[in-house]
């Protein structure tokens, strides 16, 4: 018995786990494997439903179940807060296991379920940290001026490391900001992007090679599955998240409150049914431009799911006096949403342009 106990043991599924907590921030991981110290397992039902295994634990998958290990950190990262000064630049430090046990599901948990496909690099995670802190800063939503005050940036901060946590599930440690002008090649870098652009393009298309995410040129199944799968794994959780707001007395925020929330349960059941990329209706298939058009909306749809999350972030700790402002922005959000999730459904015409 104890020689087949034994025999038992060395034949678990080995983890590889090189560059785990260095380069790589998960990867996933199979039926019967251990969960290495200091890792944590997360297993991933088909409903994306998540649950958690302790290090040291044996990984125990039923049917249809993913699983990964992630380390929890520290992470060392270098963001370009601007993408035309790449001589700025921000040294973050981050963990991604800070349990919040106020919430039945973590972030980074949801993060894993929705957006990891295979490894979660460390390159990858702070290449999406990046666009997400340069999005906010081109849209006004983060501040980081030239010759920042203390107070101003500590205000940055605030929404910053707000920011990174509801976004992400990442919990900052420290970012101080850094000159990043002898370890980027403005030049190289500006080369890049004019060969990206044809020389007789003109300006506006010019303007578009630093855009982080163009209209893709090509069809990429793939990436309209990878943003359906986003939408119908996180738009719950925006409502739960949208659905805590604190209000101030009043019935007017209160109405529009109610009437985003319910906009936002259409949109969750629009994507429940949404259907497949490459059919009009049943047996019958989509042309070519129309499965392009339906992709396009998808990765719309999905961009907008970002800014609802900087959004939510924004909403943690809002005194009264902004809060009309910013329900009005997630009214637009909103209505971003409820547009491409609509286009990504028609099956137009062949004989009307897509």
């Amino acid at each position: 018995m104890i020689g087949l106990f034994k025999w038992g043991e060395r034949n678990h599924p080995a983890l590889d786990t090189g560059g785990l907590g260095s380069v790589t921030v998960a990867l996933p991981i199979v039926h019967g494997c251990g969960v290495p110290a200091p890792c944590v397992g997360v297993i991933v039902d088909r409903g994306g439903r998540t649950r958690r295994s302790a290090a040291g634990s044996r990984i125990a998958l039923a049917e249809g179940e993913r699983a990964y290990c992630f380390h929890p950190g520290p992470y060392a990262a270098d963001l370009l807060p601007f993408a035309a000064a790449p001589e700025i630049g921000l040294r973050l430090s981050f963990s991604a296991d800070c349990p919040d046990p106020r919430v039945a599901q973590q972030r980074f948990d949801l993060f894993l379920a929705s957006e990891a496909d295979g490894r979660l690099e460390l390159a990858d995670l702070a290449a999406a940290i990046e666009a997400a802190v340069q999005r906010e800063l081109a849209q006004g939503n983060l501040e980081l001026p030239p010759c920042t005050t203390l107070d101003e940036w500590n205000a940055f901060r605030a929404g910053f490391n707000q920011l990174l946590y509801t976004r992400f599930g990442v919990t900052v440690e420290d970012c101080v900001p850094v000159d990043l002008g002898a370890a980027n090649d403005y030049a190289r870098i500006l080369l890049a992007r004019a060969a990206a652009v044809p020389a007789s393009a003109p300006v506006a298309a010019a303007a578009l090679a630093a855009d982080p995410a163009p209209p893709p040129e090509t069809l990429d199944a793939g990436a309209d599955a990878r943003a359906l799968r986003r939408l119908f794994l996180e738009l719950p959780c925006l409502m739960c998240g949208l659905r805590l707001a604190v209000l101030p007395p009043g019935q007017q925020l209160f109405r529009q409150h109610q009437s985003l929330l319910q906009r936002l349960d259409q949109v969750s059941l629009s994507v429940n049914t949404m259907p497949a990329l490459e059919l009009a209706a049943p047996n019958q298939p989509l042309a070519h431009d129309q499965q392009l058009r339906r992709a396009q909306h998808s990765r719309r749809a999905a961009a907008a799911l970002d800014e609802a999350w900087a959004l939510l972030a924004r909403l943690e700790g809002a005194d009264d006096a902004r809060l009309p402002a910013l329900f009005d922005e997630a009214d637009r959000i909103i209505a971003n949403l409820e547009h491409d999730c609509a286009a990504r459904r028609i099956a137009l015409p062949e004989s009307e342009p897509a």
